[in-house]
């Protein structure tokens, strides 16, 4: 790595960081990259039972795509095959069989909207703004709009996409942009208390349940009714189905074995 993103673990619970305050932690290529990998090392370690994703700017959650890259001399074949990493991080995260928690701690503009979006949960400081300034610039959010679709309502994706304007933390809660505002001064808190709450469930029927719901997320209704049933049969197939049961009817913590 280079060092424009930090990944931290413990308790259960991995933090990985955007941390390239000279460009407002601009999704270039190279951050995309270190992205891709933290996320990877999450996924891989089993220790790591939900993953908080968040920025070390004061003020700035990302600015969105590198519009340097965007204005290059580059080819068309080379620029199209390096926007293949932005597709494969959002993929990625909702392939990745764990909770992640976006905490928006900062302004969430351009393309780092689709990548909140991504995640599981999105938890915002009530200072933070959402938008999609591309149009602004000339370009459009051709990618993003494939995120906002299919979170919030049509309309209201086309206003922020067409006129490039920005809304507060809770107007995009008002929307269905984020589950959560929080004051600034208990933000981290919140964020916490998500995150600790995620790591005490049962990490397996987490993952049954996330990889269900995005793969059940663009097919009809009875084709995932159908698909759910199968899914729903073999986790009541667990060990975690039985111990959580168990557990609640004595009134007791879960053992969770991961079965």
């Amino acid at each position: 790595m280079q060092g424009l993103v930090r990944f931290e673990t413990e308790s259960g619970v991995a933090r990985i960081v955007l941390d390239h305050s000279p460009s407002r932690n601009a999704l270039s290529d190279a951050m995309l990259d270190e992205l891709t990998e933290a996320f990877t090392s999450g996924k891989a370690d089993p220790d790591v039972r939900v993953i908080v994703l968040t920025s070390g700017h004061h003020s700035v959650f990302s600015a969105g795509g590198d519009l340097k890259n965007f204005a290059s001399q580059t080819s068309s074949a080379a620029k199209y095959a390096n926007l293949d990493r932005y597709p494969r991080l959002c993929s990625l995260i909702g392939n990745l069989g764990k909770p992640v928690i976006c905490a928006a701690n900062g302004h969430v503009l351009a393309g780092s909207v689709g990548l909140a979006l991504s995640c599981d949960l999105v938890v915002a400081r009530e200072s933070a703004k959402f938008g999609c300034p591309e149009i602004n610039v000339g370009l459009f959010p051709f990618m993003v709009s494939a995120l906002l679709g299919r979170n919030i309502g049509r309309l209201k994706a086309n206003e922020l996409m067409m006129l490039g304007d920005s809304i507060t933390a809770t107007q995009a809660a008002e929307i269905g942009l984020v589950n959560r505002v929080v004051p600034d001064e208990q933000f981290e808190g919140a964020v916490s208390d998500w995150a600790d709450r995620l790591a005490q469930k049962s990490p397996l029927l987490l993952k049954l349940g996330k990889d269900a719901m995005y793969t059940t997320r663009d097919v009809g209704l009875s084709e995932a009714l159908e698909m759910l049933r199968a899914q729903l049969a073999l986790a009541l197939t667990t060990q975690d189905v039985t111990e959580g049961i168990t557990a609640f009817q004595e009134k007791r913590q879960p053992n969770w074995t991961m079965h």
